[in-house]
């Protein structure tokens, strides 16, 4: 593209001018040069910067897509590689969960029901049943991996069915090596599904999203670079 209007680097996106001069002011593609009369003129450059820009959002978000953009701009590449960095590592980490989400949620939807406690258990008894201490089950509770309820009259910790279950989870995840913030994220997955049965039926979902991250990150690191390969030119 040559030099454009507003509205002419809009249309080569499918956005409007006027988004167009939002993301100038938000300084996630560079200042227009302005004619005598005041009118905008976007370059190569602008269309380079507006595609890297466009192509970061779904692989990153908005918020982070601006500060990658806005770090290019000014020229300080290391700050951008350390926030991409991150989104790789993040999206590494999510890998991370979802292979060990899938791994246990095959051994507790296996499970039969009648192992699944029909009576709340208070915590000796849930100890008992994973061969672990009552230390160890309450500190799972304050690394927010287990949510059991107090008994109105003694204030004791019950355990229901659910609760098992995730006790359960965290065993088995614990003896695989995991952390416990790591096993904590699980957690909230399946209390966020619903139980291990409806988040099992989700996973292929949540990995094609991962997939479809990774991809975009690869577009968006390739749009990226073609900007950053543009001859150096001014923009005001």
């Amino acid at each position: 593209m040559g030099h454009g209007r507003p509205a002419d680097l809009g249309r080569a996106y499918g956005i409007s001018a006027q988004t167009v001069r939002n993301y100038e002011h938000a300084g996630v593609i560079p200042a227009a040069r302005r004619t005598p009369s005041g009118y905008r003129v976007y370059t190569p450059v602008h269309a380079g910067a507006l595609g890297a820009y466009l192509a970061l959002i779904p692989a990153y978000g908005y918020a982070t897509a601006g500060t990658i953009m806005r770090a290019v701009l000014r020229d300080d590449l290391d700050a951008a590689f350390q926030v991409i960095d991150a989104g790789h590592a993040q999206l590494a980490g999510d890998r991370e969960t979802l292979d060990s989400v899938e791994a246990a949620i095959d051994v507790l939807v296996g499970t039969p029901a009648a192992r699944r406690p029909d009576r709340p258990l208070p915590v000796g008894a849930v100890a008992h049943r994973l061969g672990v201490t009552a230390a160890t089950l309450r500190k799972w509770e304050r690394a927010g991996i287990l949510t059991p309820q107090r008994d109105r009259a003694t204030r004791h910790r019950v355990y229901q069915a659910d609760d098992v279950r995730d006790a359960e989870l965290a065993h088995l995840l614990r003896r695989g090596g995991y952390p416990l913030a790591h096993i904590a994220t699980v957690l909230e997955h399946v209390r966020g599904a619903g139980g291990a049965e409806p988040l099992a039926s989700s996973l292929a979902d949540w990995r094609r999203r991962l997939a479809g991250r990774g991809r975009a990150m690869l577009t968006a690191a390739a749009r990226l670079d073609a900007f950053l390969c543009l001859p150096d030119e001014s923009a005001t």
